[in-house]
């Protein structure tokens, strides 16, 4: 549908914003479902992505129920709405492990479990789970090639015998995170996934053979989704696909997700014949990206020319087009940093503005 983007009642949203599309998330939902056979065991999506209660709702009333999360504050949303699994995708050190005991007797009908890559925060979060009197679930977090955090199978087989020993940890699974893998060659990202898997897998048989419990893999992010959601033994972990961004639709051309945020702006100067000022700076898209950081519907507009806090001066054919204040619709190349901008979304049905969701877990916390 041409124009499907634009706002009816506009004039009563101030920019820059974020606009969502109820029905394209739900479409969104349902494709991410398709690609594991519609299994909704198959998915836990990563939810810093939205880090919005509504679209988590959306996702459980889909008949989704584990999630993945980055922080405290997305797993206190998380159990605020009643998800049944989640897995804190962090090493909780410091306070973080007393938050994350708090969580666990807020919610007691949400099962949280953290990750753990090395025996001295296994030993700790033991004590802790001791000392509450009851053991805290663990992943093992495992390094399949991106370098960031992860035991490496050389350190598995210690780790996983230390994580036996220890009565206040409950060992459920591995998780791999390749973070690295965006190729946009799709063969060549194929073989990355699956190299990735590979040491997820002699990780977990490393695990699997020290206890009769049967333990659960989790790997990948959204570049590897589509390889990762053809093997039946593992849990995707996807959080993109929600919203989608211009980054992602260029350069994975096999995921058909929907475009379901858009950013709005306004020109607030026309600087001469070539050059319009907007009110879309770097503290309201992702600024981590080479520029282009977001890709205008309108045509007229070209090249990105300069961006700081509050503004940015794009190049167009001809200025004398636009007015001041005329409204812009663009995508941004990162959605995910881009939601952590904005206290609340500006929900669009039907073409029009009619309710605002809070991006709840945008912050560091919400009580806990």
């Amino acid at each position: 549908m041409e124009n499907w983007y634009r706002v009816q009642n506009v004039d009563q949203i101030d920019s820059p914003a974020l606009l969502v599309y109820p029905d394209r998330i739900v479409r969104n939902i349902e494709r991410a479902l398709k690609f594991v056979n519609v299994d909704a065991g198959r998915l836990r999506p990563h939810i810093k992505t939205n880090k919005c209660r509504e679209v988590c709702q959306l996702l459980l009333d889909s008949g989704i129920s584990k999630f993945k999360c980055a922080t405290i504050a997305e797993a206190e949303l998380l159990g605020m709405v009643g998800a049944k699994d989640v897995l804190l995708a962090y090493q909780p050190v410091g306070p973080k492990i007393d938050r994350l005991l708090h969580l666990i007797e807020a919610f007691p009908n949400t099962d949280y479990a953290c990750l753990v890559d090395n025996a001295d925060s296994a030993h700790e979060l033991s004590a802790r789970g001791l000392q509450n009197g009851r053991p805290l679930a663990i992943y093992i977090d495992v390094n399949v090639g991106m370098g960031r955090t992860g035991a490496s199978i050389a350190q598995m087989e210690r780790l996983v015998l230390d994580i036996q020993l220890l009565d206040g940890i409950h060992l459920m699974g591995v998780h791999g995170y390749d973070g690295h893998i965006h190729d946009k060659d799709h063969q060549v990202r194929e073989q990355q996934s699956q190299q990735a898997y590979r040491v997820l897998e002699m990780a977990y048989l490393m695990a699997q053979g020290s206890t009769s419990t049967p333990l659960t893999k989790v790997i990948g992010g959204s570049p590897s989704f589509p390889f990762h959601a053809e093997r039946d033994d593992v849990e995707c972990s996807p959080g993109t696909f929600v919203f989608w961004d211009f980054g992602y639709a260029e350069n994975y051309a096999e995921q058909d997700f929907l475009v379901a945020a858009v950013l709005l702006t306004r020109v607030v100067s026309i600087v001469d014949h070539k050059h319009l000022c907007l009110d879309l700076g770097y503290k309201s898209v992702a600024s981590e990206s080479p520029q282009p950081r977001v890709k205008f519907f309108d045509q007229r507009i070209g090249t990105i020319k300069m961006q700081s806090e509050e503004h940015l001066v794009v190049e167009v054919r001809d200025s004398t087009d636009f007015k001041i204040g005329d409204e812009l619709y663009c995508v941004p190349r990162h959605i995910c940093p881009t939601v952590a901008c904005y206290d609340e979304v500006q929900v669009i049905d039907k073409g029009t503005a009619d309710q605002v969701w809070k991006v709840l877990a945008r912050g560091k916390k919400i009580n806990y």
